[in-house]
């Protein structure tokens, strides 16, 4: 292979051979990304980037133990071929590897420091020699066509169109002073529409959003998308003012996904056992989790899987740092399909190296995507609406913070569209609310959950987009405060 000066990969073996420390280990992250935007029924702007960043980790052996520093920087200047910098000119490689070790050696010792992994430990990856990915504006070749055409259909309805689409290609290498060479390469792809009223008045101001995420783009249908805005839109020619309370609720997949999302971000088996969060076993002793326990009124799974179909992501571990869940320590460590609640119970949590010395429990890494799902469940959300004799149905919801990690209460607003569900059919549009509620106490409370569909997560999407998710009818959501957003 021809590789062009300072390469990835030897940007990773120059860094090793300029390192001092007892162990280092070293990140280099090359990105590349194209984006659409548009607004008010216009395409605005579109681009092509690229960059780089480059992480150092550290290790300094002492007596007290391990103590580690993490230096990252963007946009560094590397001598061609990753060699020696020529004479005068800075050698910014070398800069950052001293920085990591000075931080290293004024760090206090990390108690979760672990051996790092050796070649025959780790995981396998894409090709090391290879070029890294890379993206284009030609990915958007048929996506942007359809938006023009829904520019056009939705100004005729006096609509406006506004969102961004993006496609990010990552290609990470992983280099050790063990030995280790991983690289992974992952493409990442999300689109955001959104529809409002082109003056007020049109359609109560209404606004709708639905979004998608995808890996290439070749999925995404445009025009499809448009149909389904369109059809909220009409939805909202009514306008019902209802006030605070608990509604049967109709959630869709992306704003399941958001609350598991938050559900899997809190798994660590550590905070558990140590009593900081909702999977704390109860009671004033401690110590233990609730791994188990049956979590969930129907036997639903939770699971992450790094093969799942259109979700895949890193089968080990990627870590840019030291962490309690996620961890540099274990970087290179394998991952497979892993269940964290099964038919109903909780079956793991999410467990370093470290942390399962600690707790007696299997390792079981962070993996990048969460699947939800009922076997043999087959409603579309549509089906649910028919099924419905009063209730309400949410488009996304935003804003969501955790009030209190014993219990996982959260709060957060609706938003782009709450819909009155009577006999079988939307019949208008609602105003807005703020929730309160806990994804821990919906799955204890959910009555019917349908066919499990990828999704995009509307305010989690932003760093957590692989997911897939079923809609799920509540009994008793609580809206607890009608909110003036829109």
């Amino acid at each position: 292979m021809n590789r062009s000066p300072s390469t990835a990969q030897e940007v990773v073996e120059r860094a090793l051979e300029l390192s001092r420390s007892d162990a280092c280990m070293v990140l280099v992250e090359e990105r590349s990304t194209a984006n659409l935007r548009w607004a008010g029924n216009s395409l605005t702007t579109n681009g092509v980037t690229e960059g780089r960043t480059v992480t150092v980790i550290a290790l300094t052996e002492g007596t007290h133990g391990t103590s580690v520093g993490v230096m990252a920087r963007s946009g560094l200047r590397t001598a061609p071929g990753g060699g020696a910098a020529l004479p005068g000119a800075p050698d910014e490689l070398e800069d950052l590897v001293r920085a990591a070790e000075a931080a290293g050696r004024e760090a206090v010792p990390d108690q979760d420091a672990q051996p790092l992994l050796t070649p025959g430990e780790a995981g396998t990856g894409d090709d090391w020699d290879a070029a890294p990915e890379r993206t284009d504006i030609s990915v958007f070749s048929e996506v942007a066509p359809g938006l023009g055409r829904e520019f056009a259909r939705f100004g005729a309805l006096g609509h406006l169109l506004y969102g961004y689409a993006e496609h990010v290609v990552t290609s990470t290498f992983l280099g050790t002073s063990t030995g280790l060479r991983l690289r992974h390469d992952q493409p990442t792809g999300t689109v955001d529409l959104n529809a409002k009223s082109a003056a007020p008045g049109v359609s109560g101001g209404h606004s709708a959003w639905t979004g998608q995420a995808t890996r290439d783009f070749a999925d995404v249908d445009a025009e499809a998308l448009g149909a389904e805005l369109s059809r909220r839109m009409e939805w909202a020619g009514n306008r019902v003012d209802l006030p605070a309370g608990r509604y049967e609720t109709l959630l869709p997949p992306s704003a399941v996904a958001d609350l598991m999302t938050e559900l899997y971000v809190v798994n660590g088996g550590r905070d558990a056992t140590e009593g900081r969060t909702v999977f704390s076993a109860p009671g004033p002793t401690g110590g233990g989790t609730r791994i188990g326990e049956r979590l969930a009124r129907l036997p639903v799974n939770l699971f992450s899987d790094p093969a799942a179909p259109g979700l895949e992501c890193a089968p080990f571990v990627l870590a840019d740092a030291p962490g309690r869940r996620m961890t540099a320590f274990d970087n290179g460590l394998p991952l497979r399909r892993t269940e964290w609640i099964s038919g109903g119970e909780v079956a793991a949590l999410s467990q370093t190296r470290h942390s399962a010395g600690l707790t007696g429990a299997p390792t079981t890494g962070h993996i990048d995507n969460l699947v939800l799902e009922l076997p043999g469940a087959s409603a579309t959300l549509d089906d649910m609406v028919a099924e419905t004799e009063r209730g309400l149905l949410l488009t996304c919801l935003w804003y969501i913070r955790v009030v209190d990690p014993q219990t996982l209460l959260m709060t957060g607003l609706t938003r782009d569209g709450v819909y009155l569900v009577e006999d079988g059919k939307v019949t208008g549009a609602v105003n807005n609310f703020r929730f309160n509620e806990s994804p821990v106490s919906l799955l204890e409370r959910v009555t019917e959950a349908g066919a499990t569909t990828r999704v995009l997560p509307r305010e989690m999407g932003d760093y957590f987009s692989r997911t897939a998710m079923p809609p799920l009818r509540i009994p008793d959501f609580n809206m607890s405060t009608v909110s003036q957003a829109s």
